[in-house]
Parts: structure tokens; C-alpha cells; sequence
């Protein structure tokens, strides 16, 4: 019974997984090259995980959510973070009614599936705080009542590289929240030539998705199956962050203040089986593991002063990680 449960699952991811390629092709008509960030996004939208996108303005992040969100006929908000922005702004508040002598609640922008947190890095601690309890809990507390929000419901929230004046660290455990975080970088030449000559067209966007269609194909990423020595081999990758000595990286041991956290390790698990399913595949394999673990390592590592005066980075730390532990 079990072998025609697992045969059938196959079957249906194989089926679901071109569904999303279709998503991605409609997506396509409007945003020009970015593959890797737009299954990135796909990624976090089937395992409930949010998104850190560092980039230069310019970049259409907007424009790619927005076109993410119409194909799948998503409620869609761009917040825009400044220092003089309130939880108010953000959850909503207590508004007073003289008509009915109550207290009204207003919902604030937050009550929507995809966010767009701009500039994230530039909002205080209250409102991080308020957007905190959003992400993980997935609802806000407006006066004395907590609201669930919509589902799905993803935060992608971008920060300048560049322009680092009038802005606030985020929290480590705010950071270690976002599954991915995401490098947007330049387009390439025959992008950019491609990006001008789709100015001047007529782009419409259909709708391809249903939201119980989301739901459905959440639960069956999670069906995706990991080896045991696949798991091992995720353990092992995030267990020599935090021991680079047991894993004979003395090398680096170094540059590393603190390694991955077991969040990462769930992350890791859960994204390599989402990867799996957008890949047409019922099962992980040690590459899926080798594709993802940048993106899901990069902002859980914290590095030494002895690596910032070296110039050694996060992701130099992850390459050499990864070509040390011996895949199964």
C-alpha cells in the first residue's frame, strides 16, 4: 500500500511541479532574466519561509513581487521602512469611534499575503519587533486581540548594500527568521537589451494559481522524501560551522565568531524538499543540498574581526564547507 502511496505521489509532484514552471514562464513575460531569485521566492512560498533580498535600488523587486503576486492571485503590499515608522503603521491600531463611543480596529498594511518590506534595515526596533511577531507567528496583536493573518503569507524585505546611513542592524534573531538570504545583482547585457525592448509592450498577467492550490502543494513538498544519509549529510555540513576543527577545517575555524543554528538545519531539510519538487522529483539528492545551503547559510554565519580584516566572507566560509564534506 505504501509503494502505490509513494508512486502516486510521484506522479502528482511531477504533475504539480510543471504547474509552477508555468507560473514561472507567465512571470517571465514581465521580469527579465532572475531565475534564481524567482525559484527562490517559489521556494519560500511552499515552506513558509521569508525572504532577505540584498541588492541596489533599481532592481525591480518591486515589479517582481507584484508580478509574483498577480500570476497567483495573491493580495500584494509595498511598506516602505524609514526611522520615523510606528508598529501602528505596520499591525494597524485602536481607532475611536465617536458615533459608536468603541475603539475600532484598523488593520494595517501587514494584513496581506506577499509584503514587500523595503529598506527593512532603516525601521527601529518597535517596529522590527511588530514584524517579528508576524513572521514567526504568522499573526499581530492589535491592543488586547491577536488577528491571524491571510495565508499563505511571506515577507520579502530588501536592504541596500551601499547606502548604510540613518540605518539599524537587525536583530541576529530577527535575521535568523528569513530562510533565504538572496544576492540580487546586476542584469547581464542581453537582459538589460531585453529589459528595453519590453518597455514599450502590453504585458498582462494571468492569474495561474488558486490559494488552496498553494496550500495543497505545501503539504505535498513536505512528502518529498530525504535519505537518512542525506540528512546526515545536511547535519554534517551545519555541524562544521559551528566545529570546523572536527571536520579538519582548522582553516577557518578562525573566521567563524558563531556557526549556523539548528533553525538552519530545519531550513536546509525543508527547502532541499521544495527544491526537489520544483525539480519534477519525488526525492532530495546531495546536489539539491550543495545548491540551496548558500542561500540558507549565508546571514547564520557570524564571522570574526580577523575575518572582515581579511576580507574572508560568508559565502567563501560555505564553498569551503561544502568542498570538504564528502557527499553521500
Amino acid at each position: 500500500m505504501e509503494q502505490i502511496s509513494s508512486q502516486h505521489a510521484a506522479e502528482l509532484i511531477k504533475e504539480r511541479s510543471v504547474a509552477w514552471n508555468n507560473l514561472k514562464n507567465e512571470i517571465k513575460k514581465v521580469i527579465v532574466g532572475q531565475d534564481h531569485i524567482i525559484d527562490r521566492i517559489f521556494i519560500g512560498l511552499l515552506c513558509d519561509g521569508h525572504i532577505l533580498l540584498e541588492g541596489v535600488p533599481g532592481l525591480a523587486k518591486t515589479t517582481l513581487i507584484k508580478t509574483i503576486a498577480d500570476a497567483l492571485g495573491l493580495d500584494f503590499k509595498r511598506i516602505q521602512f524609514t526611522p520615523d515608522l510606528l508598529p501602528a503603521d505596520l499591525i494597524g491600531t485602536l481607532v475611536y469611534s465617536p458615533k459608536t463611543h468603541e475603539f475600532q480596529t484598523r488593520k494595517g498594511p501587514i494584513f496581506s499575503n506577499l509584503i514587500l518590506a523595503d529598506e527593512i534595515n532603516r525601521a527601529p526596533a518597535k517596529v522590527q519587533s511588530a514584524l517579528l511577531e508576524a513572521m514567526q507567528e504568522h499573526q499581530v496583536t492589535i491592543g488586547d486581540t491577536s488577528f491571524k493573518l491571510d495565508e499563505p503569507f511571506l515577507v520579502l524585505a530588501t536592504q541596500n548594500p551601499i547606502d548604510q546611513e540613518g540605518t539599524y542592524r537587525l536583530p541576529e534573531a530577527q535575521v535568523d527568521r528569513f530562510m533565504f538570504k538572496l544576492l540580487m545583482t546586476y542584469p547581464k547585457f542581453a537582459e538589460e537589451k531585453e529589459i528595453i525592448s519590453k518597455l514599450s509592450q502590453e504585458r498582462t498577467i494571468f492569474k495561474i494559481f488558486e490559494k488552496q492550490d498553494i496550500s495543497a502543494d505545501q503539504q505535498l513538498a513536505k512528502e518529498v522524501y530525504i535519505d537518512e544519509k542525506v540528512i546526515e549529510y545536511i547535519l554534517n555540513i551545519v555541524f562544521a560551522t559551528r566545529n570546523p576543527k572536527e571536520y579538519k577545517l582548522e582553516d577557518i575555524e578562525n573566521f567563524i565568531e558563531y556557526g549556523a543554528s539548528p533553525r538552519a538545519t530545519i531550513a536546509l531539510t525543508q527547502a532541499t524538499k521544495a527544491y526537489a519538487f520544483l525539480k519534477k522529483r519525488h526525492f532530495v539528492i546531495p546536489d539539491d543540498v550543495k545548491a540551496i545551503a548558500p542561500d540558507i547559510l549565508r546571514h547564520r554565519i557570524l564571522l570574526t574581526y580577523e575575518a572582515e580584516a581579511e576580507n574572508v566572507s560568508t559565502d567563501a566560509i560555505i564553498q569551503k564547507v561544502l568542498r570538504t564534506i564528502p557527499a553521500p
